[in-house]
């Protein structure tokens, strides 16, 4: 199991992204951050009460969008604190635990563009990052609505986010928040907008290894203590509508009327 292993290493290991913001991403200097590592370390705080370990040693351990399924799933990880969605087709590998976020698969484009509405994007190139939903989404979109677009990858949301500013691509195809997050953070956020209709809802939720009763038993209970106590609240705050690292940029997203009712489930409820 998997609380044995942290005991016998002496550590746990946490996953991060290097720029899904506000989520997890890198610093000025480097060091992981975010809303989603802020979570994390109420849940390794956890760990470390129910083994007896003050003491237990975090380590960091980068993932994409490709590797962190992979690195759950193999031990490399043990809980992955990024901006992953929990799908059906997920939930057969991995596990869990309680949603922290939920976001809406939209687009990013240059307002220049013109492009307001997915029927905008016929004969034209979206990007999205490899081993994410929303690539597929706009094929399935595309093939609904009998549209000719050409849907390519890149290795990461910053890839993704630069073939935008470089005109190699007409759209970035991503759940809102991280498309919101790119454009805050641009040199002249103006030049870029957010824009279609809600493809599909993405529950954000951390990550652990499936089949582990006694390790997701703690992570639940430590996810549902810190949204019941309003601590997942004031994170919320912290990182979505003050300003944060590196450069003091204000997202100003207000927390979903969705979010906001997922956080007000019974104990039993929010724990099962």
């Amino acid at each position: 199991g998997t609380l044995k292993k942290i005991k016998d290493t002496g550590a746990i290991t946490v996953g991060h992204r290097e720029s899904s913001i506000p989520f997890s991403y890198l610093d000025d200097k480097q060091q992981p951050i975010g809303y989603a590592l802020d979570l994390c370390m109420k849940v390794v705080d956890a760990v470390k009460t129910e083994l007896k370990m003050p003491n237990l040693q975090v380590k960091y351990n980068l993932v994409t969008s490709q590797t962190r399924i992979p690195l759950v799933q193999n031990g490399t990880v043990d809980l992955e604190c990024g901006s992953t969605n929990n799908t059906r087709e997920r939930r057969e590998k991995v596990a869990f635990t309680i949603p922290h976020y939920i976001a809406s698969s939209r687009m990013l484009v240059k307002t220049s563009s013109g492009i307001q509405r997915w029927e905008d994007l016929n004969n034209k190139t979206v990007v999205s990052t490899r081993g994410s939903t929303n690539g597929g989404q706009i094929k399935a979109m595309a093939d609904a609505r009998v549209l000719k677009v050409n849907v390519i990858e890149a290795k990461d949301h910053a890839e993704a986010f630069g073939m935008v500013a470089a005109g190699k691509a007409d759209a970035f195809a991503m759940d809102d928040v991280l498309l919101y997050g790119f454009r805050a953070t641009s040199p002249n956020p103006a030049d870029y907008a957010v824009v279609g209709s809600n493809l599909a809802v993405a529950p954000y939720a951390i990550m652990l290894s499936k089949d582990d009763a006694e390790f997701k038993k703690v992570i639940d209970l430590a996810m549902s203590r810190t949204i019941l106590d309003g601590e997942a609240e004031k994170l919320y705050k912290k990182w979505f509508q003050q300003p944060i690292p590196p450069n003091g940029v204000k997202l100003e997203i207000p927390m979903s009327f969705l979010l906001r009712d997922s956080f007000k489930f019974p104990t039993d409820k929010v724990a099962d």
